[in-house]
């Protein structure tokens, strides 16, 4: 018998597991033959992108419910070592340390916040890279009424003005008032970025768009400032200012996985592997790297994102190669010709654009309803434990653009 292992069950770690499961299911071969193994520290698969929402409640889904009908095997443990040599998994679970062989490797555990060495970052900021710590943050924001009154009692810091620090700032004074209620206090949301302005990789016509709907929910800006150091009661900032915040959220830009360091392989600026059009490590005999822990031009001239719209379809393609590097046969080459970014801006709505140079289509209301439809339909897997539905969820094709509502 020979073995894939996965490792990461995050968009493009599930979607490399069922679409090998596919590719397996397509060639008439069993696990007798071919078995396939997701390794995760978690049992959820989670819906990272929207752990800036208020409620939390259906942003996971059990990795049993999508997998197990797939036919693919799950270890709950942490990656802590890989030998390539001999191709074996270190990990680490609740049943203690374990070594997991493999005949192909899929590295798909993703990215995480990037964290610099600001005294008080890791003791005093939260962030919402995470379900828990989006949860930890919500449960603290309710919190706030039962402290003791102070000058930032009510004041959120916002650091990073990229996209995920302006969905939380812009969720932020619908969650403060919530948590307020009719205690005395004014919410006080304020988005901070080293950059010379907000949004600064948005775009000019974008980012007027969200300049416009910042002013209208009340979110301060403070562009162009940096922080020195973070503490219980706020934030010293690079020029010795003051500001005061009970709640200071970290949005600061992403790094890929620890563990990419373990690539014989020069790694980008984001620490991301190196892979072909096939998802395959350059240089490496039987590694795959995919999703937010690989880099290649994804359009010819474009590098990948991080993001679950080129996640998604790279765990695909992935998965689909994998089976076909293993079994000998041709790989099929991952090419997307398209791009767009849909911004949630809270209560005010979204913005919709097209093109790498993102380009406003939509704005508003009819912004949001497709912002909802991708977050909330689109990049779920099916739920229905049906084994057909899911496989075929998994094949290596590229999806049609989203469509923007109007």
């Amino acid at each position: 018998m020979q073995r894939i292992v996965v490792l990461g069950a995050g968009f493009a770690g599930l979607w490399a597991a069922l679409g090998a499961a596919r590719k397996l299911d397509e060639l008439g071969i069993g696990p007798d033959r071919v078995e396939v193994t997701v390794i995760d520290r978690s049992a959820w698969h989670s819906i990272r992108v929207r752990n800036y929402e208020a409620d939390l409640a259906q942003t996971r889904v059990p990795l049993d419910e999508v997998l197990r009908p797939a036919g693919v095997d799950r270890v709950e443990a942490e990656v802590t070592e890989i030998d390539f040599e001999r191709r074996q998994v270190f990990c680490s679970g609740t049943a203690g340390s374990s070594l997991v062989p493999y005949d192909r490797l899929v590295f798909a555990l993703g990215s995480r916040i990037a964290r610099p060495p600001i005294p008080g970052l890791a003791a005093h900021a939260f962030d919402v890279d995470t379900y828990d710590a989006g949860c930890r943050l919500n449960a603290h924001i309710a919190s706030l009424p039962a402290r003791q009154p102070s000058p930032g009692r009510y004041t959120v810091l916002i650091v990073g003005a990229g996209l995920t620090g302006i969905e939380a700032a812009t969720e932020m004074p619908g969650k403060l008032r919530a948590a307020i209620g009719d205690a005395a206090g004014e919410p006080r949301v304020i988005l901070a970025d080293r950059q010379p302005w907000i949004g600064s990789d948005m775009g000019e016509e974008a980012r007027a768009v969200i300049e416009e709907a910042l002013a209208a929910l009340g979110v301060e800006t403070r562009p162009g400032v940096s922080v020195a150091a973070i503490d219980e009661t706020g934030v010293t900032l690079a020029t010795g200012e003051r500001i005061a915040a009970a709640t200071v959220v970290w949005c600061a830009g992403l790094q890929a996985h620890p563990l990419t360091r373990l690539f014989p392989v020069a790694r980008d600026r984001f620490g991301r592997v190196p892979v072909d059009a096939a998802l395959k490590v350059e240089g490496m005999a039987a590694e795959f790297a995919t999703g937010d822990a690989a880099w290649f031009k994804i359009d010819g001239e474009h590098s990948c994102v991080m993001s679950c719209q080129h996640g998604r379809p790279m765990g695909r393609f992935a998965g689909h190669n994998v089976v076909c590097d293993l079994l000998g046969l041709a790989m099929l080459p991952l090419e997307i010709d398209w791009y767009t970014t849909i911004l949630d801006l809270g209560p005010w709505g979204a913005v919709c654009t097209a093109g790498w140079d993102r380009r406003v289509r939509v704005t508003g209301a009819a912004a949001k309803r497709t912002k909802n439809m991708i977050n909330r339909e689109r990049i779920y897997p099916p739920r229905s434990r049906d084994r057909r539905e899911i496989l075929d969820a998994a094949a290596p094709i590229v999806q049609a653009p989203p469509p923007f509502f109007r």
